[in-house]
C-alpha cells in the first residue's frame, strides 16, 4: 500500500469521509454508506489492492460508527462514567469486505458490580438504537447477537475482564469461538483508555499461556485449505462445486496470526500486522511472515472479486468462488494462497506438538 495506489482516489475518499463527519442525521449517513461501498468497489475494480481496500472500507466504516453515536448521544441520559465503543473480528482487525455484519460491544467504568448493572440499563437503549442505525447504513445485524446492545456485550471494564479470564482458563467451545471474536477489538469511540487497559489485561492472560494457546490451535485446526491430493482443490459438492474463501482461506490466516499474536504480547489486531510483528519477535522468519501476509492479501483480493460481481447484498454467498469459474491466472495465485495457508497451519502443529 503505498500514496501511488490511493492517489486516484483521495478526492473520492475525502470526501466521503468529510461527508460522513458532517452528516446531520441518519438518513444522511445512510447515503454515506452507499457511497463508501462504491468508493471500495472502484478501489478493488482497478486493482489497488485487498489491503488497501479493506483498510479504506473498514476506516470509513469506522467514521460512520463514530457519527452515529454522537448523533444519537443527545437523544439519550448516557451516564457521567467513562465508555467506549469497541469494534470487533474484522472491523477490529481493519479487514471488512463488501459484505459483512455488525460484530461490535461496549464497555464502561463502573466501580463495582452493581453499579455495573445500574450503568448497563443506561447504556443498553443506546447502543441498541447504534445497531439499529448502522442496520440503516447497510452494516446488517449479527445473527449471533454480538452487538454492544446485547446485555450480554454491554459490560463494564471488570466484567469483560471476567469473562476474557473465564474463556481463558476454560477454553470449551464456545469460549474458543468467543474468544476468535472478542480478542480482535478496537476501540472506534468513547475512551479509548478503557480498551488499552482490556488489552493489557488481555495480554497479561494470555501472552505464554501453552495450555490455551494449544487448544486455540487445535480449534483453529479444524478448518483445513480445500487442497486435495489428486486435485488441485477439493470442493463442496452440497454447495455447487465451491469454496469458501472466509471459511476455508482467509479465517485460517486469521486464526494463526491471533494465536501468535496472544502467545508473544502482541498488541496488534490485523492479520498482516500481527503476523510481520510475529517475524520481528523472533516467532517465524521475515520470508515466511511476508509470503503468509501476500497469501492472506491474495485470498482477500478473490473475495473482494466475488463481492463485487455479485453485487454488495450478496451477504455469505459473496465468499464463494467455483475456482473452474477462475482465469488461469487467478487459480493459480488462488492455489498457491491456499498452499500457504496449509504451510501456516503446519507451523501451528509443530510450535504446538499437535499430531495429526
Amino acid at each position: 500500500m503505498n500514496d501511488r495506489d490511493i492517489l486516484p482516489h483521495a478526492s473520492a475518499i475525502g470526501g466521503c469521509a468529510a461527508g460522513i463527519a458532517a452528516a446531520p442525521d441518519i438518513a444522511a449517513l445512510v447515503a454515506c454508506a452507499a457511497e463508501a461501498r462504491k468508493v471500495a468497489a472502484a478501489l478493488s475494480n482497478e486493482e489497488a489492492g485487498s489491503a488497501l481496500v479493506t483498510r479504506v472500507l473498514s476506516r470509513l466504516n469506522d467514521a460512520i460508527a463514530a457519527r452515529v453515536l454522537a448523533l444519537l448521544q443527545s437523544r439519550f441520559r448516557l451516564p457521567p462514567t467513562r465508555w467506549c465503543w469497541l469494534g470487533l473480528g474484522s472491523e477490529g482487525r481493519l479487514e471488512q469486505t463488501l459484505t459483512t455484519d455488525q460484530d461490535n460491544g461496549l464497555v464502561f467504568s463502573a466501580s463495582d458490580d452493581g453499579e455495573a448493572r445500574q450503568l448497563r440499563e443506561l447504556f443498553l437503549p443506546f447502543a441498541h438504537a447504534a445497531n439499529q442505525a448502522l442496520a440503516e447504513c447497510g452494516v446488517p445485524l449479527c445473527d449471533g447477537g454480538v452487538m454492544a446492545g446485547n446485555s450480554r456485550w454491554c459490560l463494564s471494564l471488570s466484567e469483560w475482564m471476567d469473562s476474557f479470564t473465564t474463556w481463558v482458563r476454560t477454553p470449551e467451545p464456545e469460549a474458543l469461538l468467543n474468544a476468535a471474536i472478542f480478542f480482535d477489538f478496537r476501540p472506534l469511540a468513547g475512551d479509548a483508555g478503557l480498551a488499552g487497559e482490556l488489552r493489557r489485561g488481555l495480554s497479561s492472560l494470555t501472552r505464554g499461556n501453552e495450555i490455551f494457546l494449544r487448544m486455540m490451535t487445535v480449534n483453529a485446526l479444524a478448518a483445513a485449505p480445500p487442497l486435495g491430493r489428486l486435485r488441485d482443490f477439493v470442493t463442496e459438492a452440497e454447495a455447487g462445486g465451491v469454496i469458501d474463501l472466509k471459511k476455508f482461506g482467509s479465517r485460517i490466516f486469521v486464526d494463526a496470526a491471533r494465536i501468535l499474536a496472544l502467545g508473544a504480547g502482541i498488541a496488534a489486531t490485523g492479520t498482516a500486522p500481527r503476523l510481520r510483528r510475529a517475524a520481528a519477535e523472533g516467532v517465524m522468519t521475515t520470508a515466511d511472515a511476508e509470503a503468509a501476509v501476500h497469501a492472506f492479501h491474495a485470498l482477500q483480493g478473490v473475495r473482494l472479486g466475488v463481492q463485487v460481481g455479485g453485487g454488495f447484498d450478496a451477504g455469505a454467498q459473496g465468499n464463494y468462488v467455483d475456482p473452474d469459474c477462475l482465469n488461469e491466472f487467478d487459480r493459480r495465485v488462488l492455489l498457491e494462497a491456499l498452499r500457504q495457508a496449509r504451510t501456516l497451519q503446519q507451523r501451528l502443529k509443530t510450535r504446538y506438538h499437535i499430531e495429526t
